[in-house]
């Protein structure tokens, strides 16, 4: 699935201590302590160093939520029972609009292939217009990225409003893939990175730049002496051949006069052999006279030799008491020799896996830049949108308040056109009953005055 991670910098930028070598001589100066390498606080003591840890602890915590979305879409009943049908169709959408822009991607790959295999067998126009009609698609592919960031949100958003079932599902940790569980266990490393860097104060990583450059430089100092070293050895080593070479030709010249010598010794054998006789019996006889008094002798230095041996006994205790302290410091000295080499076997240790995660460092730092910049855009469009809603909202407004008074002066003019029809109704009606009775009293007048013009009439 598509995932928009956002990473933080490295921790700290500081000399390459790979490339330090072992110090062969001891230095003058006392090692700095080890303790220099540990932060001496436990605990974030900043509110900015808190609130970046609250913010890469709710990043990790959306990232193991996501990474579990394509397990929860595979299709496990009891899963989607508890986790309700509103989350389970955005699940599912989700699911689609990711597999429709994989598919999308792989096809682009397999052509962008297909036209570099083609380079050298198609024209330039043709491949051109290839090339145009893969960036089109490629361009067609932005609303889709942009409808599954919103699917990945809104899924998220209905996870986190439901704890319940946000937390089900980090109990599903089987179903996550190696790829995203590589992904979680490099932001939780990340993590122990970001809290020792915050943990550690700008005193102590100025201590930790000192340290690391007095190594360096008594190690370019050793260097130069081995160096010294290496080219007096090289000189001794010729030195020396040069003298095996002489000897050798000395021994050659020797075994050639031996050769001489040899075929001339018969003679001069049997000379020697018959003055041996002679001068063995002389000797024979003077040697029983010299054992004689060398019984005498012999006599004498037992009685010397049991009263030195008396007199070097107490001698001897001491020097056992002193050879016993010797052997108690050579073996101390052995002791201390074994311990510096596992010291330096763990520090071999720690030195290779310093390379690695400053590998993986950059990687995550090369990947912060791209998600950086991806963050940025996506950030710039939602404020636009949100200002085009809020526009389009106001504009509601204030149409509905222009229909609700257009609607209220239309019901006023209604309302007083009837009351008009009415008014002129009554007025007609009255108009009628006057002209009715004004006729009624003219001929009751005329009756009246008819009468009376017969009453007189009568009396002339």
């Amino acid at each position: 699935m598509a995932l928009d991670v956002l990473t933080v910098e490295p921790l700290h930028q500081g000399p390459d201590i790979n490339r330090i070598r072992l110090m062969t001589e001891p230095s003058k100066k006392p090692a700095s302590p080890p303790n220099l390498l540990v932060p001496s606080s436990t605990k974030l003591t900043t509110i900015e160093a808190k609130r970046i840890m609250s913010v890469l602890d709710e990043t990790i915590h959306k990232v193991q939520l996501v990474t579990l979305l394509s397990h929860v879409a595979s299709g496990d009943k009891d899963l989607e029972r508890m986790l309700g049908e509103g989350i389970m169709k955005a699940v599912r959408e989700h699911e689609e609009l990711c597999q429709l822009l994989l598919d999308n991607v792989s096809y682009l790959q397999r052509k962008e292939r297909q036209v570099q295999e083609e380079e050298e067998l198609e024209e330039e126009r043709v491949l051109w217009d290839r090339r145009l009609s893969i960036e089109l698609q490629k361009s067609a592919l932005l609303p889709l990225k942009r409808q599954v960031r919103e699917s990945t949100k809104n899924t998220l958003r209905l996870l986190l409003s439901n704890p319940q079932a946000a937390s089900l599902l980090q109990t599903q940790m089987l179903g996550r893939r190696a790829g995203a569980q590589r992904l979680v266990d490099s932001l939780m490393e990340l993590r122990g990175f970001l809290f020792e860097k915050l943990l550690t104060s700008p005193m102590e990583a100025r201590d930790k730049a000192q340290f690391i450059q007095d190594i360096r430089k008594q190690n370019r100092r050793n260097q130069e002496t081995i160096n010294d070293l290496e080219r007096e050895l090289a000189a001794s080593m010729k030195n020396r051949d040069a003298e095996v070479e002489k000897e050798n030709f000395v021994i050659q010249e020797l075994k050639n006069h031996l050769q001489q010598v040899l075929r001339f010794s018969d003679s001069s054998l049997l000379r020697t052999k018959q003055e041996a006789e002679k001068q063995q019996k002389a000797d024979f006889r003077a040697s029983q006279a010299r054992v004689a008094k060398i019984q005498q002798e012999l006599l004498l230095l037992r009685s010397q030799f049991h009263s030195l041996v008396m007199e070097n006994r107490e001698a001897e205790q001491a020097l056992r008491k002193k050879y016993k302290v010797e052997t108690e410091i050579e073996n101390w000295i052995q002791k201390y020799d074994m311990d510096m080499g596992e010291k330096q076997d763990e520090y071999e240790e720690l030195d290779s896996v310093y390379k690695e995660e400053k590998a993986q460092l950059e990687e995550l730092k090369q990947k912060h830049d791209v998600l950086m910049e991806e963050f940025n855009q996506i950030r710039a469009e939602q404020e636009i949108n949100s200002r085009k809603r809020m526009e389009a909202e106001q504009e509601l407004v204030r149409m509905v308040r222009a229909a609700t008074v257009i609607q209220a002066v239309w019901k006023g003019y209604l309302v007083r056109s009837l009351l008009r029809s009415k008014r002129r109704k009554r007025s007609k009606s009255k108009a009628k009953d006057k002209k009715e009775k004004g006729k009624k009293k003219g001929k009751d007048k005329d009756k009246e005055k008819g009468k009376e013009k017969g009453k007189g009439k009568g009396k002339k």
